[in-house]
């Protein structure tokens, strides 16, 4: 079987997955770089494969393509919808919302007066965060009155586009630590704890990743708020809270490098198999 696998820049984590797939004999690779990519919108089956595996870097580039080849036919993992929702905060906490999911209040703003009023009412701390962007990027946590004043005037002044809306999120205290849990094919394979002095846990920003067993109540909520958001292969962020676990964010193109020694779980595997399931006609979510 013909397996896509869609990319810009191939970082270590493509890297496992390529050399997983390129280990399969049934499979036969054929890469698709988003930078070389020319679609002519009359001929969108111009691209003959079972199933393409989206790792492209760029959210608008994931969309674009993903739509271009669903329009023809093909089986996008993730697809478009689920990659244009995941990559806003603002759409996925609102199907977190509607799907009853436990998450941090979030309050969304457009203009820094109603920020300010919301950030006061919500009381501080509060995060601010691009509804766009990854990697722990462009946060900031909010302590007063007087850094609200100064970010939300940075925000109006200097931002791009995407900073005429103001995503604003309780901040949970986490004792140093959140959970990342990867689910595939509508089960969760594995989690890590991701553990920081700093307020911020990514561990793109320095956190350390340790081995978090999928307790009934960590693989429940991952597998629900999959069930929420949709997509085959995603990782789902939680905080430990006083109210119990709280999904923070979800992220459609997961890394997982330094999740595979502390887990003990083959996760570019796991991926592999769904892929080829999918590919086959064996599986679907």
């Amino acid at each position: 079987m013909r397996i896509g696998f869609l990319h810009s820049l191939i970082r270590r984590d493509d890297k496992l997955l390529l050399e997983e797939l390129e280990s399969r004999p049934e499979a036969e690779v054929v890469r698709l770089d988003s930078r070389t990519l020319d679609f002519d919108v009359a001929r969108l089956d111009q691209i003959e494969v079972d199933v393409v595996l989206s790792r492209c870097l760029g959210h608008q580039q994931s969309v674009a393509i993903a739509t271009l080849l669903e329009a023809g036919g093909t089986r996008v993992l993730n697809s478009s919808s689920v990659t244009r929702l995941c990559g806003s905060k603002l759409a996925t906490s609102a199907a977190l919302a509607k799907n009853k999911i436990p998450q941090p209040q979030v309050r969304l703003a457009f203009s820094p007066s109603s920020a300010l009023s919301s950030i006061e009412e919500m009381g501080y701390p509060v995060v601010v965060k691009p509804d766009m962007g990854s990697w722990g990027r462009l946060l900031a946590k909010i302590n007063d009155r007087d850094a609200a004043e100064a970010v939300l005037e940075h925000k109006d002044v200097l931002g791009s586009f995407q900073h005429s809306v103001i995503y604003i999120q309780e901040y949970v205290p986490k004792a140093g630590r959140d959970i990342r849990a990867f689910v595939v094919g509508g089960e969760c394979v594995a989690a890590i704890y991701r553990s920081s002095d700093h307020w911020i846990t990514n561990t793109a920003r320095g956190a350390k990743a340790s081995a978090c067993g999928v307790t009934d109540d960590i693989g429940g909520l991952a597998v629900k708020t999959v069930d929420a958001v949709g997509g085959d292969i995603v990782a789902v962020d939680l905080f430990e809270s006083e109210r119990g676990l709280l999904v923070n964010e979800v992220n459609h193109t997961m890394e997982f490098k330094n999740s595979i020694e502390p887990t003990g779980v083959n996760i570019p595997a796991a991926i592999v198999d769904h892929v080829l399931a999918v590919a086959s006609g064996g599986s679907h979510v």
